[in-house]
């Protein structure tokens, strides 16, 4: 399959279930939802198997997170880079913009911080804001789809998305990396959330896309960076990632695009121009 075959089949699915996800996503501080058995599980099990090993990903790890990323497609199995794009479909689109009440989104076919990412035994994501915006500064980001593609994964595994509607300081609730499960998180001012450690010695598989939107979601204009906090029971390491968001936010008021330009984008070829 394509990204335009496989786009009309995850229109077809959110649209069965819109209404169900547009009143769970309206009900939490960080609004969100979920779909299972977003696609017919042959195809989830080939993208599943299609995942590179870790070893020719990017290797994120500090006190803030540990995990792989990779956002170079070209480097992969097409499968890979059919899916990603086909969360960008407009068919797909339009329905997500009905289940979340955000309007005028728009899809990033740079995959600025998306992509594929792969946690192993013992990664993590410590609670965090994402980056408030796009890469070039210019619109604000609103919306997380995180699709989930390791079989027989269970709570048990660890690698869950938690949600924190209280504040990095309150309870997360869960949301399990459950196999073939679709998961759309709105990001804002106050849409804390972390990844629990891996328990298990296998890997978490997960297909990212975000939006973006010249509006933001909150009443009024902010900007920060990637913001990390350590958990309720990591008081040090609080500490330390509050001086860290500090640091970084003033060198941003500074110098409004960054420093060093983030390589987690993809870099594309004239012959991709016009996939999308």
């Amino acid at each position: 399959m394509d990204r335009v075959e496989y786009g009309k089949i995850i229109e077809r699915r959110l649209v069965e279930e819109l209404e169900r996800m547009r009143e769970d996503f309206a009900s939490h501080v960080v609004q969100s939802c979920v779909i299972d058995d977003l696609l017919p599980e042959e195809e989830a099990l080939r993208i599943s198997e299609a995942f590179p090993d870790k070893s020719t990903m990017t290797l994120k790890k500090s006190l803030r997170e540990y995990k792989y990323v990779a956002a170079q497609m070209d480097r992969y199995n097409s499968v890979l880079e059919e899916i990603i794009f086909a969360f960008q479909q407009p068919g797909v689109v339009r329905v997500v913009e009905e289940i979340t009440g955000i309007r005028e989104m728009v899809p990033d076919e740079n995959l600025y911080a998306g992509g594929i990412s792969l946690m192993a035994k013992d990664n993590y994501l410590n609670p965090h804001l994402d980056n408030s915006h796009d890469k070039d500064r210019q619109a604000y980001r609103v919306l997380n789809l995180l699709y989930y593609v390791t079989p027989d994964w269970s709570h048990e595994s660890g690698g869950n998305l938690e949600l924190w509607d209280e504040g990095p300081k309150g309870q997360p609730r869960e949301i399990v990396s459950k196999f073939n499960r679709l998961a759309l998180m709105a990001t804002h001012q106050k849409s804390w959330h972390s990844v629990n450690q891996i328990r298990v010695d296998r890997s978490r598989c997960c297909v990212s896309n975000y939006y973006f939107s010249a509006k933001p979601l909150e009443d009024h204009e902010y900007f920060h960076v990637t913001s990390f906090r350590g958990r309720p029971e990591q008081p040090v390491r609080d500490l330390v990632l509050q001086g860290d968001i500090a640091l970084r936010q003033g060198i941003r008021k500074v110098f409004k695009k960054g420093v060093v330009e983030n390589p987690h984008v993809y870099k594309k070829t004239e012959s991709d121009d016009g996939k999308i």
